[in-house]
């Protein structure tokens, strides 16, 4: 049976979070926030602008202090592990932040191998061969390689974040707005080579999104973010039927109706 169609209460859970709360001074962010990304899944993660979906990605990579509540990755309780157990863990994700976040000093290239370098001992000539791999793997020609990324389209730029964030081979990818900035044609095209990394690779994606398209086209499920708290999750349909306001207002405004009414 596909991981997908197994009943939740069955499938191993990558990452739980319980009772998050995440806030900066006299804001807050999130508070009570419950959450399981299901091993092999495609998760779309959705909210109104402000609420806090990057937020969520960077609390769960330890780049956000938490104000209290628990995040397990892989089983594991982020705040009882050693120094070298998080370094273990931490190789076993790997991440595109919003607008791709390279190094502009570097060519696509090195920005590849910047993981690489910080976990391995390898040679160069092995971190050439293995950079040139991961970019030939999400759809970059190799004369890319040696660019730098002023001199490379916005398409370009995501592929380019994706092959560092697959450099060392992990089993999670969170993905921060992948295909903002992209022409439809380019949003659909980078869609499609998520879908195909998932499945070739059986990765677990954690994917921040506001692009209806994505939520139809790649999800396995969806969450929504909304006051603070998760406000729904799971398949499309689900969150397609929720008399929630801010998820009709999303899922059957006059922006969706045409995508939803294609599908």
């Amino acid at each position: 049976m596909p991981a997908e169609a197994m009943p939740e209460s069955d499938r191993e859970v990558a990452i739980r979070i319980r009772d998050l709360e995440v806030g900066f001074g006299e804001k807050t962010i999130m508070k009570g926030l419950d959450l399981d990304v299901y091993r092999g899944e495609i998760l779309g993660f959705v909210g109104a602008s402000g609420t806090g979906k990057s937020v969520l990605t960077r609390a769960i990579l330890g780049l956000v202090p938490k104000r209290r509540g628990t995040i397990e990755v892989f089983g594991e309780n982020l705040d009882e592990l050693t120094p070298s157990s998080r370094k273990a863990i931490e190789r076993r994700w790997g991440v595109l932040f919003q607008h791709g976040a390279l190094f502009s000093s570097l060519t696509v290239k090195q920005n590849v191998q910047v993981p690489m370098r910080e976990y391995l001992d390898l040679s160069e000539r092995l971190l050439d061969e293995l950079a040139m791999l991961k970019i030939e793997m999400v759809g970059l020609q190799p004369d890319a390689a040696e660019k730098r990324p002023a001199d490379l389209s916005g398409g370009m730029i995501k592929r380019a974040a994706l092959a560092r964030a697959l450099a060392l081979d992990p089993e999670i990818v969170f993905l921060d707005e992948p295909t903002s900035g992209l022409d439809p044609i380019g949003a659909g095209e980078f869609d499609d080579l998520i879908a195909t990394l998932q499945k070739t690779l059986g990765l677990t994606v954690f994917m921040v999104t506001h692009d209806l398209d994505s939520l139809y086209s790649v999800c396995d499920r969806v969450a929504a973010l909304g006051d603070g708290k998760i406000i729904a999750a799971g398949p499309i349909e689900t969150l397609l039927a929720s008399q929630h306001p801010w998820l009709r207002a999303y899922f059957h405004g006059k922006r969706a109706r045409a995508v939803a009414g294609g599908v």
